[in-house]
């Protein structure tokens, strides 16, 4: 497998890395990472705790879906809705509140209790623990699920990190490998690979950011469209790939397997490069259980997955979720399961307990209303 010259990838050495990251050997060495977890994740004895069982079904109907900040608290600009995330701005700061819309296929397909506040406080975790490989934009978490940023040039680019060859979607690399195609994103494929295997090195496959569909890019297009700097862009690589590695790294130590994700980064007015948007959240990542992974695969069995995954497929079993204009509703009983997933994923990760609001019922938009006044 062969990742072309104009593109870093792992295969190349520790200097053409992110430099002053001390990330460099840690992402050498995740090409070879095995799977023996020292801290076994099995989501068949693990068991939510009752509070956080009885929050999360009490929650189900009063899931935070739409905000309107701007009406409540003075200063803010009009609402920017992204699929998940509603933004504003002050004169030097985004407000951004992740809300607990799902989404997958390029459109929303569910409501998901607490969701919001899980990627809000995993990314608030990963800013933290990763400023020794890159700055990012994050100011402060003044609710559990908004985020203030220092404003920055966004990067018309998704930095799509994969370990694996796996996926459900149109862009994933499953999908466009089993229709043949061997060039994807400026990575040579070679024949023979099967679905969920390990890659040889950490590959790269961009996308350009869209509204509506992303599309797949190489990192010569990009340059060569004017997307981004070559040195831009190369410097951005190697910050995904620091940042993927020592993903990797964190999360086999918690019996999990960090398969691929996408990161987003800008450029503030010092002309210095940040990390923006989420983390290695289950929305934006896939996480396979590392103990298991190498029986189910012998067994020609999907690997357990702790993200997002199985909300996809059954939306794809019971629907065409790319063409069909009204989807089913998903059952109860998938969304919360997806809720209860989602919380463990981020006590595993961070080993935090997750605090719910104590009522269910309490309106969220009043509480983060008063959050964000009380910060700004």
């Amino acid at each position: 497998m062969r990742s072309p010259d104009f593109s870093i990838s792992l295969s190349m050495p520790p200097a053409a890395l992110a430099s002053g990251t001390g990330a460099a050997s840690l992402a050498l060495r995740s090409r070879n990472l095995c799977c023996a977890a020292t801290a076994g994740v099995d989501l068949k004895s693990a068991v939510s705790r009752p509070e956080i069982s009885q929050a999360i079904r009490e929650a189900v109907p009063h899931c935070l879906t739409e905000t309107r900040l701007d009406e409540t608290v003075p200063g803010l600009g009009p609402k920017r809705r992204g699929k998940v995330r509603d933004v504003y701005e002050t004169k030097d700061h985004l407000v951004i509140v992740t809300t607990d819309r799902m989404s997958a296929f390029d459109r929303v397909l569910a409501s998901i209790p607490f969701k919001g506040q899980v990627l809000n406080q995993t990314s608030v975790w990963w800013f933290n623990n990763t400023r020794h490989i890159t700055p990012n934009a994050f100011v402060s978490a003044p609710d559990p699920n908004v985020t203030i940023a220092r404003k920055c040039a966004v990067f018309p680019v998704e930095f799509v990190v994969r370990g694996y060859i796996t996926g459900s979607t149109s862009t994933s690399l499953w999908t466009v490998y089993n229709q043949g195609i061997r060039y994807y994103c400026g990575n040579d494929l070679p024949e023979g690979l099967i679905k969920n295997q390990r890659l040889d090195y950490l590959m790269l496959t961009p996308t350009t950011k869209s509204d509506d569909h992303d599309r797949p890019i190489s990192g010569e297009e990009i340059v060569e469209q004017g997307l981004m700097s070559e040195a831009d862009y190369k410097s951005v690589s190697s910050k995904a790939l620091a940042l993927f590695a020592y993903g990797q790294e964190v999360a086999l130590k918690h019996g999990l397997l960090l398969v691929d994700t996408k990161y987003e980064f800008g450029k503030m007015a010092d002309g210095s490069i940040c990390l923006i948007d989420e983390v290695h959240t289950p929305d934006s990542s896939r996480y396979w259980i590392a103990g298991s992974y190498e029986e189910r695969m012998k067994q020609g069995l999907e690997p357990e997955n702790i993200d997002k995954e199985f909300l996809r497929l059954w939306f794809k079993d019971n629907c065409n979720p790319y063409k069909d204009k009204v989807l089913p509703d998903a059952p109860v009983e998938l969304v919360t399961e997806l809720a209860w997933r989602y919380i463990h994923l981020y006590e595993t990760i961070t080993s935090e307990k997750m605090i719910v609001p104590e009522k269910a019922e309490e309106d969220a938009h009043e509480r983060i209303t008063r959050s964000v006044i009380q910060a700004l």
